[in-house]
């Protein structure tokens, strides 16, 4: 199956075409802002041929980034007739480990955002990081001080390789709720905190 995979929830915004987990061609810019700019350019690069899903990072993460992702998203999926299927950020970077795994990530006011198995995803603050239970690795862009606290109290976590969400992760977790593996998820962004305001 040929998956167009758009991603702007954290630090940089993606685009690419994946068959069977294998991408075929991707689209990177890096930068926390732009993101509404730069994510059409990239589908457009890389939106080549036939394909027969699209898949869409939900967040947590950037408000903007998200809305801009999951709308071209939408666009795109009505146009050609085809599913647009939401995957959070952390699916993604949980899919990107052979372990138990949580996803944390920065949400840019100071603390964490934090994705567990089985539980909601929530806003923490580092001194607040609950124990996992067991071994467990830590995978997202606040997954450095995330480990560091917990290894502090002697708690049984590992610093997970991955820092950034991967196009053949979020194809990974999209194919995987196409074929009725995870519970279907809403087309909408993800938000579990209100958006900052300047």
């Amino acid at each position: 199956m040929r998956l167009l995979v758009l991603d702007a929830a954290l630090s940089r915004c993606l685009a690419a075409l994946v068959e069977a987990e294998h991408v075929l061609m991707e689209r990177v810019h890096d930068g926390a802002h732009g993101q509404a700019a730069a994510l059409p350019p990239l589908v457009e690069a890389v939106l080549q041929g036939e394909v027969e899903a699209v898949a869409v990072g939900v967040g947590p993460g950037s408000f903007t980034g998200l809305r801009t992702a999951i709308a071209l998203a939408q666009g795109i999926g009505l146009a050609r007739g085809i599913p647009v299927v939401p995957v959070t950020t952390g699916e993604a970077l949980t899919a990107m480990s052979d372990h138990p795994a949580w996803a944390v990530t920065e949400n840019r006011r100071g603390d964490l955002f934090l994705e567990r198995p089985d539980a909601p995803p929530c806003v923490v603050a580092e001194a607040a990081l609950p124990r996992p239970e067991a071994m467990t690795w830590i995978m997202g862009d606040g997954a450095p001080r995330a480990v560091a606290r917990m290894l502090a109290r002697g708690w049984p976590a590992g610093l997970g390789d991955a820092r950034r969400i991967e196009a053949a992760a979020l194809a990974r977790v999209a194919l995987q709720r196409l074929g009725g593996e995870r519970p279907a998820l809403a087309l909408e962004p993800l938000y579990v905190e209100p958006p900052a305001t300047t």
